[in-house]
């Protein structure tokens, strides 16, 4: 098999064959085929597309090219959950031990954040001593004991779609729905949950824009977890505005805790229990969606959500007394209140900036060496569609730079437009694809 002829068939409109596109893969993450060809077939796709069935096979291709998770060894329907990513998204935080709260194992793995703030395993590392280097036997332990394990993803999940992200990036070739819901899919797929629910938000804050695009790439992961034989459900979120009010890492474990104490912001709430409700049903601990919310809700109000998520700190080594006493996590030597600079209602967040204040004040990372601050960061006092009066916080700023922190607050001043009539509400689930 040669990878020029492969090239020259998929240019031409041809469907490769799962032989043909496990012989690419293979080949390439062996270092048989070289950059420059790789490039001119991601190239070819962009402009030609792929069918369902190739998508699939390139997935489960790229899945297959390291480690494959065996969790055969925990007891139930294994249920994990991703997101497409968006400003202000702590949801696996409150997810992820809530949904755990009613018996449902929970095995994620999760990475490092890239961009304007960290994810989810950097924000759990605002616990002193918490670590997600798990050794399978204890990945394993925790989910049948506590029924919750949030690990790193191995150097060698999944090594082809690193490479291969890697070469997009480079090449103009990342904004193709086929290669964005393989990326996405096969470190799914390689960490070994029967069940998989996905966040795919869109907005200004978010990676797809448009609904539309976000709908389509929806769509595609669905298709592929189908035809992979995985049960795979979709929500699409709104990224208008951030999720909640906290941006910054420590700042966002803080609202978690908050939430999962049942006194969170509504918006990040309501978020978790469609995902958490959709999830409990894909386990079979619950009939219907609207059963599933009910037995969420009382987790959260009889505190067994918060009680379970101090156990899941204790057991990966953190201190769970700072979950009791969250003004114990890193704080900021600065904050600073961004006042409004007249009357009238929030109509827009400018909330792809809002992220990359947060970066320019240390809470994200420009480069995958960046080193993250925990506690910088912003908190929201104003969200879409809120009454402001002259004077009044929009924000509050906290930093550990006083030059960043005046640079910071002045683009945020600029991140909020006001008007004098209230906005239309926007819903926050835009459609459910399962």
């Amino acid at each position: 098999m040669k990878m020029y002829d492969l090239i020259v068939k998929k240019k031409r409109g041809g469907a490769l064959t799962e032989e043909e596109i496990d012989w690419m893969i293979r080949a390439y993450t062996d270092g048989d085929v070289p950059d420059y060809q790789m490039s001119a077939m991601m190239m070819a796709i962009c402009f030609v597309g792929m069918t369902d069935e190739e998508t699939k096979d390139l997935t489960l291709a790229m899945a297959h090219s390291g480690d494959m998770l065996d969790l055969s060894a925990i007891n139930g329907i294994k249920v994990d959950k991703h997101s497409t990513g968006g400003v202000g998204d702590k949801t696996s935080l409150v997810l992820a031990p809530l949904v755990a709260s009613l018996g449902v194992p929970v095995a994620k793995m999760s990475g490092r954040g890239l961009g304007h703030t960290g994810g989810t395993i950097d924000k759990l590392e605002s616990f002193t001593g918490f670590s997600t280097s798990l050794t399978p036997e204890q990945f394993i332990r925790n989910v049948n004991t506590i029924h919750i394990a949030i690990a790193g993803q191995t150097a060698n999940l999944a090594p082809a779609d690193k490479k291969l992200y890697a070469l997009r990036d480079v090449t103009g070739t990342v904004d193709q729905m086929s290669l964005i819901a393989s990326s996405i899919m096969s470190k799914k797929l390689a960490s070994g949950a029967d069940a998989i629910v996905l966040d795919v938000k869109t907005g200004d804050g978010a990676f797809m824009k448009k609904e539309a695009d976000a709908i389509h790439l929806a769509e595609e992961m669905v298709s592929i977890g189908k035809l992979a034989g995985k049960d795979v459900s979709a929500v699409i979120s709104d990224m208008d505005q951030p999720l909640g009010c906290a941006v910054g890492n420590a700042l966002e474990v803080r609202e978690a805790i908050d939430t999962l104490r049942n006194q969170g912001p509504a918006d990040l709430r309501e978020l978790v229990l469609v995902l958490g409700s959709h999830m409990v049903v894909k386990a079979g601990a619950a009939d219907d969606l609207s059963l599933a919310r009910t037995m969420l809700e009382e987790s959260l109000s009889n505190g067994r959500a918060f009680e379970v998520f101090k156990e899941f700190v204790r057991a990966q080594g953190g201190d769970p007394n700072e979950a009791e006493h969250p003004e114990l996590l890193p704080a900021a030597r600065f904050q600073e209140t961004v006042p409004a600079p007249g009357d009238g209602y929030v109509a827009d967040i400018a909330t792809e900036e809002i992220g990359k204040i947060c970066l320019l004040l240390g809470g994200g990372r420009e480069t995958k060496e960046s080193r993250i601050d925990l506690s910088v960061g912003l908190v929201l006092c104003k969200k879409k569609g809120d009454a402001v009066r002259k004077g009044e916080p929009l924000a509050v700023i906290h930093a550990n730079d006083e030059e960043l922190l005046g640079q910071a607050a002045e683009r945020l001043a600029s991140a909020y437009t006001l008007t004098e009539m209230k906005p239309e509400t926007i819903p926050l689930i835009k459609e459910v694809i399962s």
